[in-house]
C-alpha cells in the first residue's frame, strides 16, 4: 500500500502499461530511458561538484590533518553515487544509498564547508526516491547546513548566504512537485480516455453482435423457416389423404422433399457465406425469382414471374435483399391469404428497382393509426415476424416497403431499393 504522504508520480513513458503509484514510476527498478538520463545528469554534477570541492580543500588546506577523512569519504560519496547508476536496484535499495551518501556528505560538510553545493542533486534525488514530507523535510535539513557552511565560509555577514540556500530548494521542490502532479492528472485523462475507448469499443461489439442476429434471424425466417413451414403442411395433408388419395399423398411427400434438399442447400449456404442459394454461382435476381415462381407453383397455388426494364447486374447486397423478400410474400401469401394466384414482378430502372408480389386472396383491412406497430415503428397487419423483417431488410440498404389491400381483393407488396447513390453496405 501506498505510504499516506508519496507524492503523485508521473507516468512510465516506456512502452506497456504505466507504472502504477503504489510502485512509482520514478522506482530505480522501474526507469525509463528518460530517468535514466536524469539519473545520470544528477550523478554527474553530484561528481563533479565533489571534485571541485575536494580540489578547492586540497588547494587551500592540503596540509590539514583532516585531509585523510575528507579524501576518504569522498571516494565514498563518488564510489557509492556512480554505483547507484550503474545498478539502479529497487526503490527501497535507492534509499538506503541516498541515506547512505547524506550521512557521508553530512561529515563532509562538517569538516569542511566547501562541500556544502553538492546538496544540489541531492535535493533532487531525495525529491525523487522520498514521500512528498520526508523530502520536504530533508529537502530543508540539507538547506539548513548549506546556509551554515555558506556562513562558516563568508568573512562576514551576506545576506545571499542565508537567502540563496532555501530560495533554490524552494523553487526545486516547488517545480518538481507541480509538474509530478501535473503528470498524473495527465495521465488519469489518458486512462479517462482509455477506458473510454474500451468502453466504446465493447459497445459497438455489441451492437455489431445484436446487428448480426438480427440478419441471421432474418436469414433464417425467409429460408429455412419458410421451408420448414411448408413440408409440415405438405406432410399434414399427406397424412390426411394417405387412405383416402394414396398418390396425391405421394406428391406431397415428393414435394415436401424437393423442399427439404432446397433446405438443405439454403442451410449449407447460409453456413458457407449467407447468400441464398438460388442466387449461387453467379445466378442474376431474374433467373433466381423464376426458380422461386416456378418452386412455389404447387397446391393451388400459381406464381407467375414476370421482367420489366433492361436486364441490370445488381449489387449482391441487392440482388439477394429482394429474393428474400419475394420468399416472406410468398409464404406469407400461401400461409394467410388462401390466394389461388400470385404474381411476382421485377422492374428495373436507372436509379431504382422494385419488385412486386401480388396475390388475389382474402386481402386485408388497412391498418389503422392505432394499429400494433411492429418495433420499426410500421402498422404490421399481419402481426408476424415477415413483414418487419422485410422492412428491416430493406431499410438497410435505403429502401421502403408499400402494402396495398382491401378485403376480398388480394393484397399488393412494393420493394423498393434506389441504386443511386452507392447503396450503403448492411450494418
Amino acid at each position: 500500500m501506498r505510504h499516506p504522504d508519496d507524492h503523485p508520480q508521473p507516468p512510465s513513458t516506456s512502452p506497456g502499461p504505466p507504472a502504477s503509484p503504489a510502485s512509482g514510476a520514478f522506482a530505480p527498478g522501474a526507469q525509463t530511458r528518460d530517468d535514466r538520463l536524469l539519473s545520470a545528469l544528477l550523478t554527474t554534477a553530484f561528481v563533479v561538484l565533489l571534485a571541485g570541492a575536494l580540489l578547492r580543500y586540497v588547494l587551500k588546506h592540503g596540509d590539514s590533518d583532516r585531509l585523510p577523512w575528507i579524501l576518504g569519504l569522498s571516494v565514498v560519496l563518488a564510489v557509492v553515487q556512480v554505483a547507484g547508476q550503474a545498478r539502479p536496484g529497487s526503490r527501497r535499495a535507492g534509499r538506503v544509498r541516498l541515506a547512505v551518501v547524506v550521512a557521508c556528505w553530512v561529515v563532509v560538510v562538517l569538516l569542511a564547508p566547501s562541500f556544502a553545493w553538492c546538496a544540489v542533486p541531492l535535493i533532487h534525488t531525495a525529491l525523487r526516491l522520498l514521500p512528498t514530507r520526508s523530502a520536504v523535510a530533508l529537502v530543508t535539513a540539507l538547506a539548513t547546513l548549506v546556509v551554515l557552511a555558506e556562513l562558516r565560509l563568508a568573512d562576514g555577514f551576506d545576506p545571499n548566504h542565508l537567502l540563496l540556500p532555501p530560495v533554490v530548494a524552494a523553487l526545486a521542490t516547488g517545480v518538481f512537485v507541480y509538474l509530478t502532479r501535473e503528470a498524473t492528472r495527465r495521465q488519469h485523462l489518458i486512462d479517462d480516455l482509455v477506458r473510454t475507448r474500451r468502453e466504446l469499443a465493447a459497445t459497438e461489439r455489441r451492437e455489431g453482435t445484436l446487428a448480426e442476429r438480427q440478419r441471421l434471424s432474418r436469414e433464417i425466417h425467409d429460408s429455412l423457416a419458410q421451408g420448414l413451414s411448408s413440408q409440415n403442411m405438405l406432410l399434414q395433408a399427406a397424412d390426411r389423404q394417405w387412405d383416402t388419395d394414396p398418390e396425391a399423398a405421394r406428391t406431397h411427400l415428393r414435394t415436401a422433399a424437393s423442399i427439404a434438399a432446397h433446405g438443405l442447400t439454403e442451410a449449407r449456404r447460409l453456413v458457407h457465406d449467407l447468400a441464398p442459394a438460388d442466387l449461387a454461382e453467379g445466378a442474376g435476381l431474374a433467373q433466381a425469382l423464376a426458380t422461386l415462381a416456378a418452386r412455389e407453383s404447387r397446391d393451388g397455388l400459381t406464381v407467375r414471374f414476370h421482367a420489366e426494364g433492361p436486364e441490370t447486374h445488381l449489387p449482391d447486397q441487392v440482388a439477394s435483399a429482394l429474393l428474400r423478400t419475394a420468399q416472406g410474400a410468398l409464404a406469407n401469401i400461401r400461409e394467410h391469404s388462401g390466394a389461388r394466384t400470385a404474381a411476382l414482378t421485377l422492374t428495373c430502372l436507372d436509379d431504382t428497382v422494385a419488385l412486386d408480389v401480388a396475390d388475389d386472396g382474402r386481402g386485408f383491412p388497412a391498418p389503422s393509426p392505432d394499429a400494433p406497430r411492429d418495433p420499426l415503428g410500421d402498422p404490421d397487419p399481419l402481426r408476424g415476424h415477415g413483414l418487419p423483417a422485410i422492412r428491416a431488410r430493406l431499410r438497410q440498404l435505403g429502401g421502403t416497403l408499400a402494402i396495398e389491400s382491401t378485403p376480398g381483393e388480394g393484397a399488393v407488396l412494393t420493394a423498393t431499393i434506389p441504386l443511386t447513390p452507392a447503396t450503403p453496405p448492411a450494418s
